[in-house]
């Protein structure tokens, strides 16, 4: 007579699931951060940029961004600059851990924003006029679950215009 034993099974079976448990939580708690998402947000943003994908990055941006820059403004201006006057055809670019700021303005007299992630991004160029980088401050807020980018325009009590 032949006894069938389960118990090795649900052993398995109990790993299996303490496993996946594990897993999820290590996702959601450690790689799904906000921080994480934001910081993801920015690459995707750039690397449009990067790719001359103007229109996909310009669809990112806050709505105050958007009103800021019309779309087909944007889309000419954009590759005008970098391409045309800069003479790029590509760029690199690396970015920082986030940092969390709470009521944030994008400008003086704007709205607050309640939660911003600021993430200072360095685009690496190799033009006609040499090698260059430009170090950007972006933030990024999450808005009805989708994340947009936004640029500081503040006026700074360090200004490079002379005086």
């Amino acid at each position: 007579m032949k006894r069938n034993n389960r118990r090795p099974m649900f052993i398995l079976l109990l790993l299996i699931v303490f496993v996946l448990l594990v897993c999820y939580v290590i996702y959601t708690f450690i790689l799904n951060t906000p921080s994480n998402q934001a910081e993801n947000a920015v690459e995707e943003f750039y690397t449009y940029e990067q790719e001359g994908a103007f229109s996909d990055s310009w669809e990112m941006f806050h709505p105050y961004m958007k009103e800021r820059f019309e779309k087909g403004y944007y889309l000419q201006d954009r590759a005008h600059v970098f391409f045309n006057h800069f003479g790029v055809n590509t760029f690199s670019f690396s970015i920082e851990d986030s940092e969390l700021i709470r009521n944030w303005q994008i400008e003086e007299d704007a709205e607050l924003i309640d939660e911003v992630y600021h993430v200072p991004v360095t685009q690496y160029y190799q033009g006609k006029y040499g090698n260059f980088t430009i170090a950007q401050d972006v933030y990024v807020t999450n808005i009805d679950g989708e994340w947009a980018i936004l640029w500081d325009y503040k006026k700074s009590e360090t200004s490079l215009e002379p005086e």
